[in-house]
């Protein structure tokens, strides 16, 4: 089980000391979530962000969700930026296909995000060009929102289409129903306020940890 703090969760002021707490209590990655205010209804991060994390913790993976409507205008950006890897939506206008087969060019995992409302057969013909699938567990847009347990079903889902890759949960993650995303195959979990809110984050990352043991 990987651990991927969401920084979205961060106090905005105290962004780098926040990510800090997280790499220091023994996180695997770092996940951006960056959004454009048209693909979902809410700003935040961009390129200057990632690279500033980057400088920060080159030791880290960077794991970047763009949720925009035109992201081919920004994976060099965000790869330049230090990116290790770069998702983007099934659900976005253009041709999937070439938007992940640009991330590995540029030398990121490609991954591809799946909304609750798109079912996993609409990602079946792009399985094969990706390193990662995520599965939005909520609504993409805000943290905080109230976790989504049918969204689990998609991970079996994912094996059964042949992926082989990478799986991904984002969207109110907690301690008490990591078990049933574990139950059904999950590989990385993005959490925000669960544990940048945690007065404990190294007990409770160790405590997840175990139950992917």
């Amino acid at each position: 089980m990987l651990i991927a703090p969401s920084i979205l969760a961060a106090d905005p002021l105290n962004l780098g000391r926040d990510a800090r707490r997280m790499v220091e209590a023994g996180c695997d990655w770092l996940h951006v979530d960056v959004m454009d205010a048209h693909f979902v209804p809410n700003l935040s991060f961009g390129p200057d962000t990632v690279a500033a994390l980057h400088r920060a913790f080159p030791e880290v993976p960077l794991d970047v969700h763009l949720m925009m409507d035109n992201p081919e205008a920004y994976l060099r950006r965000f790869a330049e930026a230090g990116a290790a890897g770069i998702t983007v939506h099934a659900e976005v206008p253009g041709d999937p296909a070439a938007l992940l087969r640009e991330i590995r060019a540029l030398g990121c995992r490609p991954g591809l995000s799946l909304k609750p409302a798109t079912p996993v057969e609409a990602a079946a013909p792009y399985l094969p060009l990706c390193g990662l699938v995520l599965v939005m567990t909520v609504e993409p847009g805000f943290g905080g929102q109230a976790f989504m347990p049918e969204m689990a079903e998609k991970l079996p889902r994912l094996r059964q289409a042949g992926f082989a890759g990478l799986t991904e949960a984002d969207g109110g993650l907690r301690p008490d129903n990591l078990p049933l995303l574990v139950r059904k195959g999950l590989d990385v979990a993005v959490m925000g306020t669960a544990l940048l809110h945690a007065a404990s984050p190294a007990e409770d990352m160790a405590a997840i940890r175990r139950l992917g043991a």
